[in-house]
């Protein structure tokens, strides 16, 4: 069941102090349970009705692919997350979800949100403060493809990930496990696997930031900022808003 210490419990009471009657509603999302192994293409673009789910364990990620074959990554998923909210609200999935290592995840399908909304408006209004976030971070993402050098984009990225795992209780100002290859930076920063490698050998040789063995360790988080131009005001973790 979910509780306090769930990831989604945790990121959504840091905006609402839920309820009993909410949290209660909260858990009846995770009555369908399921596994997903690596790999594994959980929502695809295109797909009509699909389900979403929220991420309890694990990491996934959102991507489009292009004419050409390219794949764009357009964020990254971790515990705490919903996967595919848009695909119940929009009837149609307009990006693919796949699952980057094993993960536990709850379906949820249309009756339960409109349910979850139509009982529980507070936790409606904290279900739309996570939405709202996970669209600020995309028009970020879209800022960093656009005007930041290769090396501000890497810090950028790792910055956001580790205020978001931090808010769900997985990481902490100093660092964080990781599961992502080269690969899939690449791919979200519209850089080549190559150029990835450099970009974190300069990181690491310039004292800012170490990413080995599936752990990134900030080095220097002070001076990590400064290169990124990393506010934290658009993740919106500044603490309780609505009580």
């Amino acid at each position: 069941m979910l509780n306090l210490q769930s990831p989604l419990s945790r990121k959504l009471t840091a905006f609402v102090a839920l309820s009993d009657a909410d949290l209660a509603t909260l858990a009846r999302f995770d009555r369908r349970r399921k596994t997903f192994h690596s790999g594994h293409e959980m929502i695809h673009e295109g797909e009509v009705n699909a389900s979403a789910y929220i991420l309890s364990t694990g990491w996934a990620c959102s991507y489009k692919i292009l004419p050409d074959g390219d794949r764009q990554i357009v964020d990254f998923q971790i515990p705490g997350d919903f996967l595919g909210l848009r695909s119940i609200l929009f009837r149609t999935a307009d990006h693919t979800v796949e699952a980057i290592t094993r993960i536990e995840a709850s379906e949820v399908l249309e009756p339960d949100l409109l349910d979850a909304f139509a009982n529980a408006p507070r936790l409606a209004t904290a279900v739309l403060w996570a939405a709202s976030r996970d669209e600020a971070m995309v028009v970020e993402h879209l800022v960093n493809l656009g005007r930041r050098s290769a090396e501000e984009r890497m810090a950028h990225l790792l910055l956001e990930l580790g205020a978001r795992l931090h808010l769900v209780g997985l990481g902490d100002e100093a660092g964080f496990d990781c599961p992502l290859t080269q690969y899939h930076l690449a791919d979200a920063l519209g850089l080549s696997a190559v150029h990835v490698n450099r970009v974190l050998r300069r990181l690491r040789e310039d004292g800012l930031v170490t990413f080995q063995k599936g752990r990134v360790i900030v080095d220097a988080p002070a001076r990590l900022r400064d290169l990124a131009g990393f506010d934290t005001a658009y993740l919106d973790q500044t603490g309780p808003l609505l009580r």
